[in-house]
């Protein structure tokens, strides 16, 4: 097979030599790079990487990755799409190779963010390896392959595993108007939707995030649950960041019932507890999430759900209710997940003093 792996880049001079040992596993390499300032072209040049320069006003991410893979040979067998802050284990090859066999697609693990220990933080599945025949990219951000083959066949490899670490210093206020584009060019568009009602979320402009998340919910197509008990819980958070913890309260129930096997619902509900000063029923809603043992490889994840955040809250909780062992025993799981939190740290000398 003719692997080849195909990018767009700006100004990442600092990422180039890392990400080329990682993809110099495929045949070729080819990048569209637009509009840089400083040396990453010239170093990609060296390395022998096939590379186009081209400045795309306006800026959309679709036509960006049209163009990259317009740079790929029409004679490739895989294409393999990542971006410069990414990186694949070794073996990738090999283990395309072996299962791509006549898919169109192929499905990997995808570690999109780490945790200050370096344990994956968000961790889903990912799929931008195909074929060079019958994909192109849509939507101006967050940008998707559309398959216009009669009859995709998408694998899921889980042994191909790219790792994310992106620059923190890069700005991504581009997304809220491209969101907002993509909406105007399709409003019949779900997924991005609810990207836009998140976005206005980070934004903390919340009146227009819940409007904008309960249109989601309206949308015909709009039948991820998973995606669906996002939009519900991030309309909670809005209200709850408004303190209207009535309306916080309705729609973070509503989460737990779209999507009942995620932790994600039953902690944003129990935030709503905690501000209420309502112990009792906030640990009530923290046992219920811990309740939940598998963490479905998603992008809707939020790694407060796994890293001890539960634990020490549920730990508060019961040192308020003064059930001090159980207390205990829960401030020392999140110490398990966040042994260097010195706030944590501190609170169990305190319980230990009670029990004491």
């Amino acid at each position: 097979m003719k692997v080849v792996v195909y990018a767009i880049t700006k100004n990442e001079e600092k990422f180039v030599n890392r990400w080329y040992n990682s993809m110099k596993e495929a045949d070729d390499i080819y990048v569209l790079d637009t509009g840089s300032t400083d040396n990453t072209v010239s170093l990609l040049n060296k390395l022998g990487v096939h590379v186009k320069e081209e400045i795309i006003t306006p800026w959309r991410f679709d036509i960006a990755r049209n163009k990259s893979l317009d740079m790929v040979p029409i004679d490739a067998d895989i294409c393999v799409c990542t971006d410069l802050d990414e990186i694949f284990d070794s073996g990738w090859r090999k283990e395309l190779e072996e299962k791509f066999k006549d898919n169109n697609r192929a499905r990997y693990n995808y570690i999109w963010s780490f945790d200050k220990y370096g344990n994956p933080a968000v961790n889903f599945y990912q799929e931008k390896i195909h074929t060079r025949k019958g994909y192109t990219w849509i939507n101006p951000v967050h940008e998707v392959l559309k398959c216009t083959l009669d009859n995709e066949k998408v694998i899921t490899i889980p042994n191909i595993t790219l790792k994310h670490y992106p620059d923190t210093t890069k700005s991504r206020a581009s997304y809220l108007p491209l969101l907002e584009l993509s909406i105007k060019e399709d409003p019949t568009n779900d997924r991005n939707m609810h990207y836009l009602g998140r976005e206005y979320m980070f934004y903390n402009r919340y009146d227009e995030a819940i409007e904008t998340l309960k249109k989601h919910l309206l949308m015909p197509n709009a039948t991820w649950k998973e995606e669906r008990c996002a939009s519900l819980r991030f309309i909670s958070r809005c209200y709850r960041y408004k303190k209207d913890y009535n309306n916080a309260l309705e729609y973070g129930l509503k989460a737990i019932s779209e999507c009942p096997t995620s932790r994600e619902p039953y902690l944003e509900t129990a935030y709503v507890y905690y501000l209420l000063n309502n112990y009792k029923m906030c640990s009530l809603y923290l046992e219920a999430a811990l309740e939940i043992k598998v963490n479905n490889k998603t992008y809707i994840n939020e790694p407060t759900c796994y890293n001890g955040t539960i634990e020490d809250l549920l730990a508060v909780c019961l040192f308020y209710l003064k059930d001090y062992k159980q207390s205990l025993i829960y401030v020392n799981k999140a110490l398990e997940l966040d042994p260097e939190n010195e706030r944590i740290i501190k609170n169990k000398e305190l319980i230990l003093s009670k029990i004491s």
